[in-house]
């Protein structure tokens, strides 16, 4: 997909979300059922699981799960729970495995989740092996990109992102990348702010330094999808040192509700940037990097650093904005014309909380 000039729907100044959603604890509480436990939530790459028998665990809208490939090479999700006595079933963020076993009374499970073995049960009229398995969640892949979904009846995970997987489908080496490393911050925000933040560049002037000496401002664009949000620009002509790189472009993503996709100008690269709500004005950002090879090299660490700097100054940005949010100053901000992807997300945390 080629980032075409957007149409604009709006001249003028469009309302931003009242303050209050992001200030009020019983939101949140909404939100987790409203939106998260609805949406389909990134939770790895397929890397992390390429052989029969590889795992790991994560969450997905405050639940345990774990994903798992199994002895079929299908890709499967679990609640990470034991149906015995409801006990976490997997400690440990990943490993490999022939079979899964609960760390409390030792039922075992089949990769395909059909219990294996229940201690001191016998086949009854009252316990019947096949009545007690693990229960699965929808769990489908996309661009290298694996996704779980809690609700049945959700739409497909390549229609409801359509316009994003045409778009990073563009980038060959996704299948090539391996997960490279993992960082976590505590933002002193709501959730929201950071999807704010990211969803506009009217900022990055100011903000950013690097990050716009690096790409050609003039031809940045945004572009919306039904619950995506695209943006992009070229390197500089300027920037000779990108003349032999692998991308020489930024990409960047943003997937209903709260997942972010980076691919920054310089060898092949993925950051996966996930907000989790911790509390009404606390979130756990967690960054995972994706890149080609087992050791960076000198390109890739630079590219490491690069990205990190820009992350930063991201978080101090949207700590002062929640201090703000606490005033009785104002009560809703603006968006200007070049800000539509801040009111298009705005638009949807409405819709999803019948506001």
């Amino acid at each position: 997909m080629t980032l075409q000039k957007t149409t604009v729907s709006h001249t003028n100044a469009l309302p931003t979300l009242p303050y209050y959603l992001y200030t009020d604890p019983r939101i949140l509480e909404l939100e987790k059922e409203k939106i998260f436990s609805k949406a389909w939530n990134y939770v790895g790459h397929t890397s992390q699981v390429a052989k029969p028998g590889d795992y790991f665990t994560c969450e997905a809208a405050g639940e345990p799960i774990i994903v798992v490939r199994d002895q079929d090479a299908t890709l499967r999700a679990f609640y990470n729970v034991c149906p015995h006595r409801a006990t976490k079933l997997e400690k440990e963020a990943a490993g490999h495995k022939k079979i899964l076993q609960c760390s409390y009374h030792g039922w075992t499970f089949q990769l395909n989740g059909q219990l294996h073995k229940a201690p001191n049960f016998k086949e009854s009229d009252d316990f019947c092996s096949g009545a007690h398995c693990l229960k699965s969640v929808r769990v489908e892949t996309q661009a290298s990109l694996i996704f779980v979904n809690l609700d049945e009846n959700a739409a497909p995970l390549a229609e409801t992102y359509a316009d994003f997987f045409e778009d990073i489908g563009q980038f060959g080496f996704l299948g090539k990348l391996k997960k490279h490393e993992v960082k976590q911050r505590i933002i002193k925000c709501n959730w929201k702010a950071f999807i704010d933040n990211f969803l506009e560049c009217d900022h990055c002037p100011i903000a950013h330094p690097s990050f716009v000496a690096t790409l050609d401002m003039s031809k940045y664009n945004i572009i919306n999808g039904p619950y995506c949000n695209i943006q992009g620009s070229s390197v500089k002509q300027s920037r000779s040192d990108y003349d032999d790189a692998e991308v020489k472009e930024g990409r960047f993503y943003w997937i209903w509700p709260n997942v972010m996709y980076t691919v920054y100008p310089g060898p092949g690269n993925l950051s996966a940037i996930q907000m989790f709500p911790v509390d009404h004005e606390t979130t756990l950002g967690v960054y995972t990097v994706f890149l080609e090879g087992d050791e960076p090299t000198e390109k890739q660490k630079e590219l490491l650093a690069f990205t990190d700097q820009v992350r930063k100054e991201d978080v101090e940005i949207v700590e002062l904005e929640q201090i703000g949010f606490k005033s009785r100053a104002f009560s809703q901000g603006i968006c200007s014309p070049t800000e539509h992807g801040v009111h298009h997300f705005a638009q949807l945390v409405r819709e999803a909380l019948d506001l």
